[in-house]
């Protein structure tokens, strides 16, 4: 099965400016999530794979079709909801997804059929008749999912879907997002600068700085990388850290007995409790530290070369 996304030295070149330069990878998750700094270049790849910039060298492909060759065949498999409202204010939110709907192929009545399927779907099938320049931002966004879908997408390409939602209506949004991903009929790419909305959908994530791959990463595989990864409270150091260290582990200390500790292959957790016993050290507490996508981003950020792996236990 091709790739969701694939990337092949990928270079868009706005004016004097490159914006992304030379992207490569593949991503295959069913969410995968877009991060990134102001200006690394995130809405730079959504207009890409919409097609709305062309490259200047390489490639992008979606399913296997790329954007330069088979712009027409990308372009059917995708539904998009923009960052900005795009609505005719005058229309109710049916006859708007309908109209949609029909731009993107469905016959009439099959378009309407699904529009109000898909208000019914997002929470809104009593408001489907009112116009949309009577809705409430929290309406508005839901009305933008709903038209994104309508023609069952097989990419559904999400930019800042919460942006500016209230608690209640975030998690609404995120329950959708979930809830078309488990159907296992469509995958997803989402960009948010919020990292919980990410981490609460995403089995993928891929990091842009400056135009470049900062990290493309899965998350999960990234976590149980660092199940070495330990957090733990002793009673006192007394050599106890200098004896770790001499095993060729990493360590930190954080005042109070509070240390970290990254362990390679080749320790077992037994043999600190060892060079404890030699010291007198009573081991408190210890528990083993999963990487948050924070985490992972930070580093991304803080690491100056291009990353294919945003993991490797460092403190």
């Amino acid at each position: 099965m091709a790739a969701v996304l694939q990337f092949e030295d990928l270079q868009i070149k706005l004016g004097t400016r490159m914006v992304l330069d030379r992207l490569n990878g593949s991503l295959s998750g069913r969410c995968i999530g877009l991060l990134g700094p102001n200006g690394s270049g995130k809405s730079t790849l959504i207009n890409t794979l919409l097609g709305f910039y062309k490259p200047f060298a390489g490639t992008a492909k979606v399913f296997g079709q790329s954007v330069q060759s088979d712009l027409r065949g990308v372009r059917s498999h995708i539904g998009y909801m923009p960052e900005s409202d795009a609505f005719i204010a005058d229309m109710t939110g049916v006859r708007f997804v309908r109209y949609m709907a029909e731009l993107s192929g469905l016959p009439a009545a099959e378009a309407m059929e699904r529009a109000h399927e898909a208000f019914f779907f997002v929470g809104l099938g009593e408001a489907r008749y009112r116009k949309l320049g009577t809705y409430s931002l929290g309406m508005k966004q839901m009305a933008k999912l709903a038209q994104a879908i309508v023609h069952g997408p097989k990419l559904l390409l999400l930019d800042e879907p919460t942006n500016g939602l209230d608690p209640e209506a975030r998690q609404r949004m995120l329950e959708l997002v979930r809830t078309i991903r488990d159907a296992g009929e469509t995958h997803i790419l989402i960009s948010s600068h919020l990292l919980r909305d990410i981490e609460d959908c995403c089995d993928e994530v891929i990091i842009l700085k400056e135009g470049r791959i900062a990290a493309l990463c899965n998350l999960e595989e990234e976590r149980k990388a660092n199940l070495k990864f330990l957090e733990l409270e002793v009673n006192q150091e007394n050599g106890f850290l200098e004896s770790v260290r001499a095993l060729g582990c990493e360590c930190a200390s954080f005042g109070g007995g509070r240390l970290k500790v990254v362990l390679p292959e080749s320790i077992e957790v037994r043999q600190l409790y060892r060079v404890a016993l030699e010291h007198s050290v009573q081991i408190r507490r210890m528990n083993y530290r999963r990487d948050s996508l924070e985490d992972i981003f930070l580093r991304a950020m803080s690491d100056g070369r291009e990353s294919k792996v945003a993991t490797n236990g460092r403190l």
